[in-house]
């Protein structure tokens, strides 16, 4: 079978395979991508946003058939494939209609006299390595902002997304991008590492798992190429107090089990001050165990399948560990059948930080408790994760929130919402999360050459 191949997660089957570059293929997308620069940066910024206009069009146009496409591909439920669709259209509409004033020259004060601006130009060829989870939407936060800016990309998705991989790359193609400005590559790792370290690459992002950004950032460290990673997360939810309870456990839950709860920033730690404990757990763990996997092609589905029968099999063991070192499953804890990648929603408590799961980023529809009796306590027990992407605080004092946030080790804090992301906000991470920002006037900034221009008088 191919690399790159649709298999339905729901049913186990091959539906689509798609050829990997061969290195001449491969050879040929780079020096397209490298011709088109010369074109595209010397197009004028407000071309660029019209270009980005009409691409978020395209997408709103084929909702339900590129939502149709990841269901196939990686499971996700019908109406959150469309909902991803919704959150690019945004991010492509921002960056058309921000994207000039971002780029706009900034005068700078000379002591010296005469003057001097910075100029926000694009640096090249950029390659963006992407994940399953959510196959359009980490793509066009690096895309928008990067073709905005005037560099051109070559993006090289998930094995298991070739087909949404196609209709992206065919929607740069509809909207009248020039032939190299986006390109699409079927590529091996090995090739991955060779294609960084061509001089005509000259930046990567890369949203996944920590190795390959390990991987990645060894190569492009050794060829002087600036990378922005988005990896793991094991992000918080601190519940300090309430006056709703019951709307903060559905928060809760939708935080947890939206998208099969495999999304990095996803809430994965619930900390639940010790007066709120026990009924957080009751009502949290009878919500998780009314949610019943089912077919994701239906509109009423909450939770479908895992990305694959893989990804459910070390979810499997990830728990089967918990489990044998201590930790209580109060609902779920298995897989619905052995050959099946769909995977009961699960909670666990009295998970301790001897056990491995305690360090671990679970992506799956698993949530941990974990009973605290002092702010203090809850924001240790936040910060010690070797992750440090998102958090939420849940509390009806305004300073507390403030004075919690403050203390927390993460990129992103979200007061009295679940972690979640919109196109002008910056979303990144720091510890072994990542390093960069994507979205908002940060995610224009990372690919760019500030050329200093001072002129004397």
């Amino acid at each position: 079978m191919s690399m790159y191949a649709v298999t339905n997660p729901a049913t186990g089957e091959v539906e689509k395979e798609f050829e990997t570059f061969t290195d001449a293929a491969l050879q040929e997308a780079t020096a397209s991508a490298h011709s088109a620069f010369g074109t595209w940066r010397n197009t004028s910024v407000d071309d660029r946003a019209a270009l980005l206009g009409r691409v978020a069009d395209l997408y709103e146009e084929r909702r339900d058939e590129l939502a149709a496409i990841i269901t196939r591909e990686m499971g996700k439920p019908a109406m959150q494939a469309k909902g991803e669709i919704g959150i690019v259209v945004s991010i492509y509409r921002y960056y058309a209609a921000n994207g000039p004033g971002f780029l706009a020259d900034e005068e700078l004060d000379v002591v010296a006299g005469g003057s001097a601006v910075v100029r926000k130009e694009g640096l090249g060829v950029l390659l963006g390595i992407m994940p399953w989870n959510f196959p359009y939407y980490q793509v066009a936060r690096f895309a928008a902002p990067n073709l905005m800016n005037g560099n051109t990309i070559l993006l090289k998705h998930a094995p298991q997304c070739p087909e949404s991989a196609v209709a992206m790359e065919q929607i740069f193609r509809d909207a009248g991008a020039p032939e190299g400005a986006y390109v699409n590559i079927f590529a091996t790792n090995d090739q991955i590492a060779e294609l960084i370290a061509d001089p005509r690459i000259q930046g990567v992002s890369l949203t996944g798992s920590e190795r390959a950004g390990s991987a990645v950032a060894e190569i492009a460290g050794r060829n002087l190429k600036k990378v922005v990673l988005e990896l793991g997360g094991s992000d918080p939810f601190i519940l300090l107090d309430t006056d709703n309870l019951d709307k903060t456990v559905k928060r809760a839950v939708n935080a947890r089990m939206g998208n099969g709860g495999q999304a990095c920033n996803a809430a994965k730690r619930f900390i639940v001050m010790a007066d709120l404990y026990d009924d957080f757990v009751e009502k949290f763990t009878a919500a998780a165990g009314a949610i019943t996997p089912s077919d994701p092609t239906d509109d009423q589905t909450a939770v479908g399948p895992l990305s694959s029968q893989s990804a459910a099999d070390n979810l499997q063991k990830q728990v089967d560990s918990a489990i044998a070192e201590g930790a209580q499953v109060l609902v779920g804890g298995s897989k619905v059948a052995d050959d099946s990648a769909f995977f009961q929603p699960t909670v666990l408590t009295g998970v301790t930080d001897d056990m491995e799961v305690f360090h671990q980023e679970l992506f799956g529809p698993v949530a941990m408790i974990f009973k605290v009796s002092s702010e203090e306590d809850a924001v240790a027990l936040a910060n010690d994760t070797p992750f440090g992407l998102g958090s939420s605080i849940f509390t009806e004092d305004p300073q507390r929130a403030q004075r919690v946030a403050h203390q927390i080790d993460a990129g992103m804090v979200f007061i009295n919402e679940p972690g979640g992301t919109a196109a002008e906000l910056p979303f990144g991470g720091i510890k072994r999360s990542g390093v960069g920002r994507e979205l908002g006037k940060y995610g224009m900034e990372e690919f760019v050459n500030r050329k200093l221009i001072r002129t004397r008088k």
